[in-house]
């Protein structure tokens, strides 16, 4: 070795302990000692070179045997070998423990101290790896690792001192808002309230605002199909707690005799059914508006009865949709006479006055900075608020009693939070998730509340034999195959421990332990008997109790304290009665059950909490394996199961699951937003005429809405202006829609025209009148179409499940290869006679009917796509060819065509002469205005609409509110509406191998395509 390089090993080795050191020879030591410690004479800290006496190079042999040659130190070469064999000889027959734990804690201080000393002038951020260096790191700490934070704050008190602050790092959005976060977010929901869950859902998904709340509309990542996998084979979680509740007290009799008023037998289960009322089932109907069945409907809901204790004063929860809930409070206020009560105005003014003023401090100081303190200093305590609850208006009432009868109506809306878990596998979710609390007799300490309610419970022998059974039940469901096998609409109440003690250290899937309950008679009674009636009461019901369990939450950051302080990190955190006890009730959802096909596909079960809870069962949710949807997925949850569902705002569908004030709230909007999405193109620029559809030529009357209120009207007058009405089929297409239609107006021609651009003869449809010109039997224009379409409540969609059943009968074919001979006679239905349909048509001559429909071959059916009945000329193709899609429609003429131009000539010589016009006649620009109000839109249907039905070739029947290609059944699926009267019409002039089949045509397209019609029931 050269002198440098002996000189610089000195330099390392300066501060380093004489080691002891192993002869190069069997035999006792160097110094003449057999012990493991440095000879006599020399310090334990000795420098190098102090009493040794080996030179450098046999401090070099000393590691091996001397007759080891330097080829057999190799690695491979049998020298490790050589030297294994001799370590018998070599090592000492003892030690002494305290000379060797001194020699070893003196290597141990020097190591410590050269770790600790620099032996660089670089600074903290440049000792890191150049691809963690950010430029921000020499004046941002915060920008550094966690571990080098100290070490840089160090240096900069020492160099450069002005760049730390005078007061702690605290991030930009507290320094502006005082350090009241929870306010800056409470006035953040003040137009739209946030969900427990939001932030969560804000950084994976994208938000829509809707029905007063922030939700979460589809994730981000690309989870189309992994959402449905998870809905077929596993558990989607998705958070209903957006859902109001509406809570009413008092006598059953009273409860029943008025809530009868607003729903009828006829279309299924009502307050008053038997299984239900005991609080065993969870109950779904339809509202209407008191005494006006059919007509009149306010909405879907469902409800839970609280089960019987002993009292004759009841309690029921009544979940509505947020775009519902106006409409049916007004309604139940009214049909109990219900007022506020003056003692609850009062209180709710004087609690909140404080809090108001203080959040009106927060924002009217928005924008400007300001340090921590306030008027109250250092001690002030922000309002503790939770996320989802900070939004009520506190001089808005929430609870309303009636003076005569005493029954009390409350709105619970964001008291109860709800979870849906959709899939096979979520009870195994649940299992997993959720333990069942312990019996706990003693409080975990006289200062606080924490479980008070659970000690008290816990006295009484009945309720602990209560709880024990539905624990032993809530266990049960891990050995269950799926959620479906329960009973339709199971409730099970139940008090769990806090979830986030069970949280597993990484992410897992919950699978089901059949093994466990294989050979288990009372997994079969449960499938046979469900869930017995005491098992279905729960805590949550008592509002104090909620209100305690919200109070008295342990927050995340006492438990991960607590979790720091473990002996053995990432071990059970056992909190003893300090645990809370959470009142929970779960409910089964069963999923398809109409039809054949998939039965109790899209089943799970929803979870009730009280407010607070939601972050700290969510999180363990997620650790289940689960995966989450939004609104786009429930929408494809209820589209797959082929029914309708509530939170669907769409201005085309018909009183579907809305009443016409919820349509109308919103309906303007909805067309104007549609217009302007035809305008423009997905970049937001205005889209050239020549690149838009032409409807007008495409015979689409109104692509945007459904005119469902002419459509009944037009079948209507069909069926009485036509005294052979049950005509059979057309042989022509073209006559189709105006044979046996006198009293129809316009009328179906196909006109041959050469194409201005191609010179070839090209064959239109052109609709007319006997004038010339189209009309509508009322007049009105298309600007206020929409307007009549939401305020007429000319027409009704029929509810009755008798006679649903009775035309899902119909709909299959009798006759051929998809025969359903016996399906009549099975369900006890009448054939399809005159005697059996005129009644019918007499009572409802204004009715739609929710239909599904597949498509027989390839196709994806659109919004707002037409449903119409094919002519017998095409059936007959379709029997001879059975690769037929389906005809195409001729091409209608644009009759608007000449009226755009020259309104655009028009407006380009206004343009032309405004600047000269502007000075002298300061009225034109209001006289523009008013014209601009009328002007013309190539391609829209411009005047007021003629005949919907008869309008094309093919007679209209309905058309499609939702429409896609289907996961489940593989091909497309469209669910929509069709009239009572033209369906009945078809399917009696159909032949018995050809009964339901019908075609679609999506609005920007010719081709038609059959589809095969169902009702399900």
């Amino acid at each position: 070795m050269s002198g440098a390089r002996e000189k610089k090993r000195a330099k390392k080795m300066r501060n380093q302990p004489a080691s002891v050191t192993l002869p190069a020879e069997p035999g006792p030591f160097a110094g003449g000692g057999s012990r493991a410690c440095p000879p006599p004479g020399t310090a334990v800290g000795a420098p190098p070179g102090a009493g040794r006496a080996t030179p450098l190079r046999a401090k070099k042999d000393q590691y091996f045997s001397k007759g080891q040659s330097r080829g057999e130190r190799g690695r491979g070469r049998g020298g490790w070998q050589g030297g294994h064999q001799s370590v018998s000889e070599e090592m000492p027959k003892y030690i002494t423990v305290s000379t060797f734990a001194q020699a070893r804690a003196a290597e141990i201080n020097a190591m410590l101290k050269a770790v600790s000393q620099k032996s660089s002038n670089s600074l903290v951020f440049q000792t890191l790896p150049r691809h963690m260096r950010r430029r921000a790191m020499s004046h941002n700490i915060k920008r550094l690792p966690r571990r080098l934070q100290e070490m840089a704050r160090k240096e900069l008190l020492m160099f450069r001192p002005e760049l730390l602050p005078d007061f702690p790092e605290y991030p930009k959005l507290w320094l502006t808002f005082g350090f009241k976060m929870q306010e800056h977010l409470s006035f953040r929901q003040r137009k739209n309230i946030w969900l427990e869950t939001h932030i969560w859902h804000a950084k994976r998904f994208h938000m829509v605002k809707k029905w007063g709340y922030c939700l979460g509309n589809s994730p981000t990542e690309k989870s189309y199909r992994a959402c449905y996998r998870a809905m077929t084979k596993h558990c989607l979680l998705q958070d209903l707690s957006y859902y109001c509740c509406l809570e009413l007290k008092g006598k059953e009799n009273e409860l029943l005799k008025q809530l009868a008023r607003m729903c009828s037998i006829d279309t299924g289960l009502t307050f008053q059914e038997a299984c239900c009322l005991s609080g065993r089932f969870e109950g779904s109907l339809y509202l209407y508006r008191a005494d006006r069945y059919p007509e009149d409907m306010l909405g879907p809901v469902t409800f839970i009865w609280k089960p019987r204790d002993g009292s004759e004063n009841r309690q029921l929860w009544i979940w509505v949709h947020p775009a519902l809930k106006q409409d049916i409070l007004r309604e139940l206020k009214a049909i109990f006479q219900c007022t506020e009560p003056e003692e609850m105005r009062i209180t709710e003014h004087v609690t909140t006055s404080v809090q108001e003023e203080k959040q009106v401090e927060v924002v009217t100081s928005l924008g400007n900075k300001r340090k921590k303190e306030d008027k109250e200093g250092e001690k002030a305590v922000p309002v503790k608020k939770i996320i989802g609850d900070g939004t009520r208006d506190p001089f808005q009432s929430y609870s309303w009693i009636a003076q005569t009868t005493g029954i009390a109506i409350s709105d619970r809306s964001m008291e109860i939070l709800r979870y849906r878990l959709i899939g096979p596998l979520s009870h195994s979710v649940l299992t997993e998730t959720l333990k069942a609390a312990s019996v706990q007799t003693e409080m975990a300490g006289s200062e606080t509340e924490l479980n008070n309610w659970w000690v008290e419970n816990c006295k009484d022998s009945e309720k602990v034999s209560l709880h024990q059974c539905q624990s032993a039940i809530f266990a049960l469901l891990e050995g269950m195959s799926s959620p479906s096998d329960m009973p339709p609409g199971t409730i099970l109440g139940l008090t769990v421990g806090d979830p986030r003690v069970n949280l597993p250290k990484k992410k897992t899937k919950a699978m089901p332990d059949f093994e466990k309950y294989q050979d288990n008679n009372k997994v079969r009674q449960l499938y046979l008997k469900g869930v017995p009636v005491d098992c279905a009461h729960s805590f949550i019901w008592d509002h104090d109790i909620r209100k305690n369990v919200t109070e008295n939450k342990i927050s995340e950051q006492d438990l991960n304290h607590m979790r720091a302080q473990l002996l053995v990190p990432g071990s059970h955190l056992d909190l003893g009665p300090c645990e809370s006890k959470i009142p929970i009730l779960l409910v089964q959802q069963p999923g398809k059950m109409a039809g054949e096909d998939r039965p109790g596909w899209g089943s799970g079960w929803d979870i009730y909490l009280p407010k607070g809870w939601g972050m700290a069962f969510w999180i363990p949710f997620i650790y289940r394996g689960v995966r989450v949807g939004g609104l786009q997925e429930a929408l494809k949850h209820s589209e797959y199961q082929r029914t309708p569902q509530a939170c669907e705002l769409n201005p085309s569908i018909p009183r579907d699951m809305l009443s016409y004030r919820a349509v109308t709230r919103l309906h303007s909007n909805k067309i104007n937003k549609t217009i302007l999405r035809f305008l423009s193109s997905k970049w937001g620029r205005k889209r050239p005429p020549a690149k838009r559809a032409n409807y007008v030529k495409l015979g689409t009357l109104s692509p945007f809405i459904c005119p469902w209120g002419q459509l009944t009207k037009n079948w209507e007058g069909r069926m009485k202006a036509s005294g052979g009405f049950f005509c059979p089929f057309s042989t022509h297409p073209e006559c189709c829609t105006t044979e046996g239609q006198t009293f129809c107006d316009p009328k179906a021609e196909v006109v041959r025209e050469a194409s201005p651009e191609t010179g070839e003869v090209e064959e239109t449809m052109e609709i007319t009148n006997s004038e010339g010109a189209p009309k509508t039997e009322d007049g009105t224009s298309i600007q206020d179409f929409g307007e009549r379409e939401t305020k007429t409540s000319d027409f009704i969609v029929l509810r009755s499940e008798k006679l649903l059943m009775q035309l899902s009968a119909w709909c299959y074919p009798t006759a051929g290869k998809d025969r359903r001979i016996r399906l009549i006679s099975r369900l006890g239905q009448k054939a399809m006679t005159e005697d059996a349909f005129l009644p019918m048509l007499m009572s409802y001559p204004r009715a739609l009917v929710w239909v599904n429909l597949s498509l027989l071959r390839k196709g994806n059916p659109e919004l707002h796509a037409m449903i119409c009945i094919p002519t017998e000329d095409d059936l007959l193709h379709l029997s001879k060819d059975k690769l037929f899609c389906g005809p195409q429609e001729p091409k209608h003429r644009d009759i608007f065509k000449d009226k755009v131009q020259k309104q655009k000539e028009k407006k380009k010589k206004k343009k032309d002469n405004v600047k000269s016009l502007e000075s002298d006649l300061p009225g034109i620009p209001d006289e523009e205005a008013t014209e601009d109000h009328e002007d013309l839109i190539l391609g829209l249907w411009s005047d007021a609409l003629p005949d919907v039905t008869s309008h094309c070739s093919r007679t209209v029947l309905g058309y499609v509110t939702r429409g896609d290609f289907s996961l489940a059944a593989g091909c497309g699926e469209a669910l929509g509406f069709v009239s009572l009267t033209g369906l009945i019409y078809m399917l009696h002039n159909q032949p018995a191998d050809k009964k339901g089949l019908v075609l679609l045509r999506t609005p920007a397209s010719l081709q038609y395509r059959f589809a095969r019609l169902n009702i399900e029931v």
